[in-house]
């Protein structure tokens, strides 16, 4: 199979994308040669919900929020989503319209795969609609986590736990979003992350470095806060 320079282009961001993984050079290229690359700059919309879907969109560089609004324009920040990873796949399966908007937070650019098309690919690569079930299952189980820690955890220990899955193995923070969409992200109002931060930090926590800096000083305590019911 030949590929130009722009289909060389696509099969690069796919070799980046979990769910072509186990597929050949050559079957990456067949999905690469349904896909196409768009730009988008900070700020600027990817779609709204209402929108027709029929579109697979994977994130190549950059980061890209999706959120909903309420009738009173509330937004509920519902994930962020990073390179490798993929939103707009339950258009795939359905004809309803999207149901979320998506922001680019910075700078992105995206591969986007053409619906129908890709369909085709799963049924004839079964190992592709096996892998986005994983990835669709994975989120669900996300989504029902942070549903139950909302109904029943402490506004202390949902922060807690956030930070403690940011930093991962650091103890250094530059939090990937407003502390605004951290807060809706958590289920809390914005005032209310900053009085919890303040009080982390009055404990010796954690230490607030400029915007969107934190440190977390004492991890173990953190942990524990986590542990508590």
């Amino acid at each position: 199979m030949q590929c130009n320079h722009s289909c060389a282009s696509q099969a690069s961001c796919i070799e980046h994308v979990p769910i072509f993984a186990g597929l050949s050079p050559e079957e990456r290229l067949e999905v690469a040669e349904i896909s196409s690359s768009r730009s988008f700059e900070k700020g600027e919309i990817v779609y709204r919900a209402g929108d027709m879907g029929g579109t697979l969109f994977v994130v190549y560089t950059g980061l890209v929020k999706l959120f909903r609004l309420n009738a009173n324009g509330k937004e509920q920040v519902l994930r962020l989503v990073g390179p490798g990873e993929f939103i707009g796949e339950l258009s795939l399966f359905s004809s309803l319209p999207l149901t979320d908007n998506a922001q680019a937070l910075e700078a992105t650019t995206m591969c986007v795969l053409q619906g129908e098309r890709l369909k085709e690919l799963m049924a004839k690569y079964p190992a592709i609609a096996f892998k986005v079930m994983d990835e669709l299952s994975r989120r669900l189980e996300q989504a029902e986590s942070r549903i139950e820690a909302i109904s029943l955890d402490s506004s202390t220990k949902r922060l807690t736990e956030a930070l403690l899955e940011l930093a991962g193995d650091k103890d250094e923070i530059l939090l990937p979003m407003t502390k605004g969409d951290l807060a809706s992200q958590l289920g809390m109002t914005q005032e209310t992350l900053s009085r919890q931060l303040t009080a982390l930090q009055e404990k010796g926590l954690i230490g607030l470095k400029g915007q969107r800096g934190i440190i977390l000083k004492n991890r173990a305590e953190l942990e524990k806060i986590c542990l508590q019911e």
